[in-house]
């Protein structure tokens, strides 16, 4: 039951229907017994460097950011963590006295869910395969980078914005050729897919798997379907696999602990709730 000492929170996009960041966090409210809310707020791209500080004046708590605003978040922030400037995007605005405040934590949701899918993996294990050079392989990449991977080889249809990609993070990023999949899962100990190849409606992903060890964890970050077409030819060669709903849960909970001062937990219950949602 909400109260007029309800925390607020929202997300903000264009369009944001779409969104399932009110079911995560409506449940976790719930959950929790909080006197507090979380809407979606559509907001076009014209409004939204005048719509945030808005949303503080109303005494919101913060808000999460989705396409396309990200890229602008970091440039309306009054301060800015050292991982969403390194990504040039933020996710997350906290507001309070001091001013507004952006995170990004795309790649803490990414390895929370790795951790959580996949207990056994560890950074040390050995090479990652990243699939992608969007900004969801961006953000992949600086959170393998910091957890300590020791190789990371970057596959991407268009081969230049792989190597943009390579140049502008730097450290052990190689450049493998999109049809050079043997070369690339070689001694492999992780496989992550952050295109939208074999997401619903958008064609397959051409994935060959041969090359790649039977210990090699292979992630999607993709959940519509929940089970791609590649989470399903490596389970079937006996491959661990994690699909790509927990990185959406996992990174709400910075955010949630934020505005609503209890941490969350990712649960099964909570899967089954957005799933059925």
């Amino acid at each position: 039951m909400l109260t007029g000492k309800a925390a607020l929170a929202g997300v903000l996009g264009w369009p944001v229907a779409h969104s399932k960041s009110p079911q995560v966090h409506g449940y976790w409210l719930e959950e929790h017994g909080i006197d507090g809310a979380y809407v979606p707020l559509a907001v076009a791209p014209e409004r939204f460097a005048a719509a945030v500080p808005a949303l503080r004046d109303l005494h919101f708590r913060g808000a999460n950011v989705t396409v396309p605003h990200k890229e602008r978040a970091l440039e309306i922030c009054d301060s800015v963590d050292d991982h969403a400037r390194r990504l040039g995007a933020v996710n997350t605005l906290i507001f309070d006295a001091a001013g507004i405040h952006g995170r990004n934590t795309d790649g803490v949701g990414f390895l929370d869910n790795l951790r959580q899918g996949a207990p056994r993996w560890s950074p040390a294990d050995g090479p990652a395969v990243v699939l992608g050079a969007g900004g969801a392989a961006r953000a992949v990449i600086v959170a393998l980078m910091d957890a300590g991977v020791p190789e990371i080889r970057l596959m991407n249809r268009t081969r230049e914005r792989a190597e943009t990609l390579a140049e502008t993070l730097g450290g052990p990023i190689t450049v493998h050729a999109w049809d050079g999949w043997a070369d690339a899962l070689d001694g492999a100990a992780l496989l992550v897919n952050t295109t939208s190849l074999g997401m619903t409606g958008e064609p397959p992903l051409p994935a060959e798997l041969d090359a790649l060890p039977p210990s090699a964890v292979v992630n999607d970050i993709v959940y519509r379907p929940l089970e791609t077409q590649l989470l399903s030819d490596a389970r079937a060669r006996g491959n661990p696999v994690v699909d790509g709903l927990g990185m959406l849960l996992h990174q709400a909970r910075p955010g949630f602990a934020a505005w609503f001062g209890v941490e969350p937990t990712v649960t099964e219950a909570l899967r089954a709730h957005v799933l059925g949602g």
